[in-house]
């Protein structure tokens, strides 16, 4: 096999595993009455503390209207609050509330099982190697 079609057999590879991770993660979340972008901004939120907007937007990658949408809906169930800034009004701080701390706290550690379940044939060192592979290929992505 030559490196293009190594490459191209990579890429298939890459492709097949992200939909299949996409499906057992939906699968995970959705027992939780969450969506992926819900619980996405949670565990921003929980992991990372107060956001605005705007880099919540950033670091989870989705549009601002949807922003905004998901924001209201974790608002609703009580997960998050909101509050403007004293010092420049046009910005939105967004926090997780006690009530979306507790459910993290409660759903997180099952969630990261899930996840590392998937990687359950890989040895500690493969699975070093696999992350540090795909940062290297990351890295090389974020040229283009």
């Amino acid at each position: 096999m030559n490196r293009r079609e190594m490459a191209l057999g990579s890429f298939i590879s890459l492709m097949r595993g992200s939909n299949k991770f996409e499906r057992i993660v939906k699968e995970d979340v959705s027992s939780y009455n969450l969506n992926i972008t819900e619980f996405s901004v949670l565990e921003l939120l929980f992991h990372k503390g107060q956001q605005t907007t705007q880099g919540i937007k950033e670091k989870i990658l989705i549009a601002s209207s949807s922003t905004t949408y998901v924001i209201d809906q974790l608002e609703k169930k009580n997960y998050v609050t909101r509050h403007v800034s004293e010092k420049d009004k046009r910005v939105t701080f967004v926090q997780i509330s006690e009530k979306g701390k507790i459910l993290m706290e409660d759903i997180f550690p099952q969630h990261a099982e899930t996840i590392e379940n998937c990687f359950s044939n890989l040895e500690k060192e493969e699975l070093e190697q696999l992350l540090k592979l795909l940062a290297k290929v990351n890295r090389q992505l974020d040229k283009q």
